[in-house]
């Protein structure tokens, strides 16, 4: 679906994110387009199926000059089915799947061409075609025949599925000069196509690692049987369907890897652990988050409200469990405290509800609040501690807008955390500790850290001191777009 369709320079992919979600990835799409209104854009959101979403969240700029809208997930794209009798080159597809399999690090050129998928393996004979028919049973029978078949069957299919939606969506946007993609994935896996199919730049900027993200995904999953072998009885073991899962994101992690012309990341340990999963180290480059310090001070204040904010979406991977329960344990000791939860709860309304009826058995109806998306402008002069109880993060944009507004950080050690609180180098260390870092899921520690800083006020203002210092060194929205900008024109020359 096109919803605006000029044209434009640089294609941004984004997979469930800007413009019909909200916070985190969307706000620095939304900040690098704005901020960049001499480039011409075009974005194709990539959503899971059209029922997930509801009407588009920010007022979309001026220059995002071409937007196309797509699903994985839709019937109506499923070819009719037919039969198909063996092709001789499937055997092309068998050697894909045993280079995924393999350590090989030298990637078949068309495992990135639009060509191979709209032909040699097309959607039709991945689906109907008697080749693709034995050559599930023969892998079901390698490697699960303990499973009952229907439900491998269904998870190759479902798992296969989106290649082609993503490769429909190639075959039908308007060309672009360059694409940058904020993750591998869905997206990033577009990215490459496109690249390789119109010989342009592509720029891919890792906010979390998307590997290591859906690992999580599938081990908090639900959704898979353990059906094990009777060689899978290692204490902790996944079933057969996750691993698949596993496998499948780190192939397309390696294929995105392999694509870009250069690979960024937030910080530097995000770096090292895209080098790990295969990235080019000659490629890699680190490009921080950036801030509107200038407008964001004008909300420093010199009070220290009894809130703890933790802005972000209620979902599991936030872990917003182990906020409300740091709660109840903080609020025994400082009296009039509140947490404040700010963000949508629209994307897992089960774990919402959870949430809303942990509170409930908590007895924490007046001392934790649920306020869904606010304006930062509107939380941030009302809020005394930022918080992030997360298990996974890349660099939160909310901490460092908080460190602008001059609020210290509690946080749990993921992602880039310790370098924004405790700093990166010895240089940024001597700027001092904006905050504390906790461990994951421990709400004593998170409850404890609150404590201190509400009751020592000097704590809290030398706190606040090395936010305020770190931000305005590192962590501006000029710095920011001054990085992207370089990179867009030094990829558009060519």
């Amino acid at each position: 679906m096109i919803l605006r369709n000029g044209d434009y320079d640089i294609l941004i992919v984004a997979e469930g994110t800007y413009p019909y979600v909200r916070g985190g990835v969307s706000s620095w799409i939304h900040q690098l387009i704005t901020g960049l209104n001499e480039f011409k854009f075009g974005l194709v959101f990539i959503g899971s199926a059209e029922s997930d979403y509801q009407e588009i969240k920010y007022e979309l700029p001026e220059n995002l000059t071409y937007l196309y809208v797509d699903y994985l997930f839709k019937k109506e794209e499923t070819p009719s089915p037919k039969y198909i009798p063996k092709y001789k080159d499937f055997n092309i597809v068998e050697q894909l799947h045993e280079w995924f399999n393999s350590k090989d690090q030298t990637m078949p050129e068309y495992v990135k061409s639009l060509k191979f998928y709209n032909t040699t393996a097309s959607f039709e004979k991945f689906l109907y075609s008697e080749s693709s028919w034995e050559y599930i049973q023969k892998n079901y029978m390698k490697n699960t025949p303990d499973s009952p078949f229907i439900d491998y069957f269904w998870s190759v299919r479902n798992m296969h599925t989106p290649i082609w939606r993503v490769v429909n969506i190639a075959n039908n946007i308007k060309k672009p000069k360059m694409v940058h993609s904020p993750s591998t994935g869905y997206a990033g896996f577009l990215a490459s196509l496109l690249s390789s199919n119109y010989k342009i730049p592509f720029v891919l900027t890792e906010h979390g690692i998307y590997v290591r993200e859906r690992k999580i995904d599938m081990l908090n999953t639900n959704l898979f049987k353990e059906n094990k072998s009777i060689f899978q009885k290692k204490l902790g073991e996944l079933a057969y369907a996750k691993q698949m899962w596993i496998k499948f994101f780190e192939n397309i992690g390696k294929i995105t890897y392999e694509s870009a012309d250069i690979i960024i990341s937030l910080f530097e340990k995000a770096r090292k652990i895209q080098i790990e999963y295969g990235a080019d180290k000659n490629k890699t480059k680190v490009i921080p988050n950036g801030v509107d310090v200038e407008e964001l001070s004008k909300l420093r204040k010199n009070e220290i409200p009894k809130v703890v904010s933790l802005i972000g979406r209620v979902v599991p991977i936030k872990d917003i469990k182990t906020f409300i329960k740091a709660v109840k344990i903080a609020s025994e000791e400082i009296g009039g405290l509140e947490g404040w939860i700010v963000g949508p709860e629209d994307e897992d309304e089960t774990y919402a509800k959870e949430c809303h009826t942990l509170v409930d058995l908590l007895g924490l109806g007046e001392k934790v609040k649920f306020l869904g998306f606010q304006n930062i402008k509107d939380i941030l002069p009302k809020t005394g501690l930022l918080t992030l109880s997360s298990i996974s993060e890349g660099m939160p944009l909310t901490i460092i807008e908080g460190f602008a507004a001059g609020i210290p950080a509690v946080t749990t050690d993921v992602g880039s955390c310790k370098d924004l609180i405790y700093g990166g180098n010895q240089e940024d260390k001597k700027l001092g500790k904006a905050g504390e870092v906790v461990s994951i899921a421990n709400p004593t520690e998170l409850a404890k850290a609150y404590v201190k800083f509400f009751k020592n006020e000097d704590l809290y203002n030398d706190a606040k001191k090395a936010a305020i210092k770190r931000v305005e060194k590192l962590y501006t929205k000029e710095m920011f777009l001054k990085n992207y900008r370089d990179i867009y024109l030094k990829y558009l020359e060519k």
